[in-house]
């Protein structure tokens, strides 16, 4: 049976500072890490229910036409779910982003969806950089992201102030 699907439910486009483009379909180890991942935080949410936890592809209208986003993981705390809407997007500013670091997205996740997430309140933001084995995790302080845990100097425990009874190995990560 064929199927036709609208381009739009699959659709790859993200607008940077007022600047659209289309990434490429991530490769199969940065899914990995993804459905890893994944999985670690919906074992958190089920031990205590905090929020919700979605991946990409799903667009996070942060400023409609100036800067959507299709971040790798996003995690919205229960009182700010009023930004998701399950038939459509996320309209806001979600509590935590995950970037997993593809070999052509480590300007655009570390330079720039930086700046942008910094500028517009993102409290928490994960760096996955899968060649390193490395996780760098920054929290918003003042309007500016500080790094407050790289697994280079935390015996490889991720520390997360969104869930401050958890921690996460990279071996859970890089298995």
């Amino acid at each position: 049976m064929d199927v036709t699907i609208p381009k739009s439910e699959f659709d790859l486009t993200q607008t940077l500072n007022g600047v659209s483009f289309v990434t490429p379909s991530p490769l199969g180890f940065h899914q990995q890490i993804l459905g890893k991942l994944f999985f670690q935080f919906q074992l958190c949410l089920q031990k205590e229910t905090l929020g919700a936890i979605f991946t990409a592809p799903l667009d996070v209208i942060l400023e409609k036409g100036v800067n959507v986003v299709q971040p790798d993981l996003i995690y919205i705390k229960n009182q700010n779910l009023s930004i998701f809407n399950p038939n459509g997007h996320i309209h806001g500013i979600p509590d935590l982003l995950v970037e997993i670091i593809s070999p052509g997205s480590i300007s655009r996740d570390t330079v720039d969806k930086f700046a942008i997430y910094e500028k517009y309140g993102v409290s928490e933001y994960w760096i996955v950089f899968p060649e390193q084995k490395v996780v760098e995790v920054f929290v918003l302080k003042s309007g500016k992201y500080s790094l407050t845990c790289s697994t280079e100097n935390t015996n490889g425990k991720i520390i997360s102030s969104a869930f401050p009874n958890w921690q996460l190995g990279l071996e859970q990560l890089f298995s």
